[in-house]
């Protein structure tokens, strides 16, 4: 069986696929990103995406199934217990989530929190809400630089953002404040996946404006993952868009940091056209960030538009040896009520040049059958404690 060189994993962030069976047990009873956006809209223009069988996958709305799919296609359903970036993803290089990150969209963060916080820290939090990170820089980045206090919030994941006027809160103080923040969040009630510092300039509402000198603290991921295992292995592991931050840069090789789902499309283009051996792991954040968070079916639909036609444009540059995967790592149906992720199952499509022709596969349990099967590729075992089975016979 000849394997393939190239490997590209593309997270389609939250384009989920219906309800799994406990998907009620999560407050998401009838959720279907996919399915519920083209009913909304009635058709949308993926050509790519349905000549590799997404609507045989999953059709809903006027879209017709594809006679003669060039892809490989199934559901996957979460084993972990949760619903966010983090647990989709490492959960697809081998990680079983048990205790869930928290999320503090709708209470903000506890006063018990908060209160240590502005101890250890040495500053009066304001915000605790969650807010758009330039509104609420907006709406209270006078105060903070008038006060002296410091702008905490969170949004619909799990995340404590802290804000920073750059000259006179001062980067290396911004970053100790979050560096306590992350200590602090350690504890399981308030476990949050990442704290971020959010450092802007400018004086007066209008002027505002965030720098790039965002720091993530992410939690590292709870054990070794596929990543490690084919850095390890002497294997190029590229990461596009989130991943690095995902996994708090474990098993990384080399990282490009993306400014839209477009951007970071286009990069794996230009990344497909390089010669390298091993894996290119692509997160697209903009659909859930954008579009599904804020319950805009429209516009989540013109993303999916926007990411087929790049989709078109890597598959004439995939070469023969290469093989593509395309996933998502939990839902955001913006037809459901709430601003939160929602449970659901997230398609698998597979695809290459060299495939003697596409169809159905038998559904999976896990996403990690994803991190399994790339291990397997390259002949690299499984970290130790890691699950998922390898279905790579069923992608050649």
């Amino acid at each position: 069986m000849k394997k393939y060189k190239r490997i590209f994993v593309i997270v389609l962030d939250s384009l989920g696929i219906g309800a799994m069976p406990d998907s009620p047990a999560f407050g998401d009873t009838g959720v279907d990103t996919f399915g519920h956006i083209l009913e909304k809209m009635g058709t949308i223009e993926i050509p790519n995406l349905a000549k590799l069988g997404m609507l045989n996958l999953h059709k809903a709305g006027k879209m017709e199934e594809e006679p003669a799919p060039a892809g490989r296609y199934m559901r996957l359903g979460e084993a972990s217990n949760g619903k966010d970036t983090m647990t989709g993803h490492w959960e697809m290089m081998g990680i079983r989530t048990e205790k869930p990150f928290k999320t503090f969209t709708d209470t903000g963060f506890p006063p018990e929190l908060i209160a240590e916080l502005e101890k250890q820290c040495g500053k009066k939090v304001i915000g605790n809400k969650s807010a758009s990170g330039t509104e609420i820089i907006e709406e209270l980045g006078e105060e903070e630089i008038n006060t002296g206090a410091m702008i905490v919030y969170t949004s619909a994941d799990s995340v404590l953002q802290i804000c920073g006027q750059e000259e006179l809160f001062d980067l290396d103080n911004l970053y100790r404040c979050c560096e306590i923040a992350r200590e602090i969040t350690m504890k399981d009630e308030w476990r949050v996946g990442r704290v971020i510092a959010r450092p802007y300039v400018g004086k007066k509402k209008g002027e505002f404006k965030r720098t790039s000198n965002r720091h993530d603290y992410a939690l590292k991921p709870t054990g070794p993952t596929v990543l490690n295992a084919l850095k390890d292995a002497g294997l190029d592991v590229i990461g596009v868009g989130k991943i690095n931050d995902i996994f708090c840069g474990e098993g990384i090789t080399e990282t490009y940091h993306s400014d839209s789902s477009v951007h970071g499309m286009e990069q794996t283009i230009e990344i497909c056209k390089k010669d390298f051996h091993g894996l290119c792991f692509v997160n697209l954040v903009d659909f859930d960030a954008l579009w599904g968070h804020r319950r805009d079916v429209k516009g989540y639909a013109q993303e999916i538009e926007k990411f087929d036609r790049n989709l078109g444009v890597l598959m004439e540059e995939l070469r023969e040896d290469d093989l593509m995967i395309l996933t998502a790592d939990h839902g955001n149906d913006p037809t459901y009520t709430g601003t939160d992720h929602t449970r659901e199952y997230v398609p698998f499509i597979a695809y290459s040049k060299q495939m003697a022709e596409g169809g159905p596969l038998e559904n999976e349990k896990t996403f990690a059958v994803i991190g399994a099967s790339v291990a397997d590729n390259f002949d690299v075992s499984m970290p130790e404690g890691a699950i998922g089975s390898s279905i790579l016979g069923r992608l050649m």
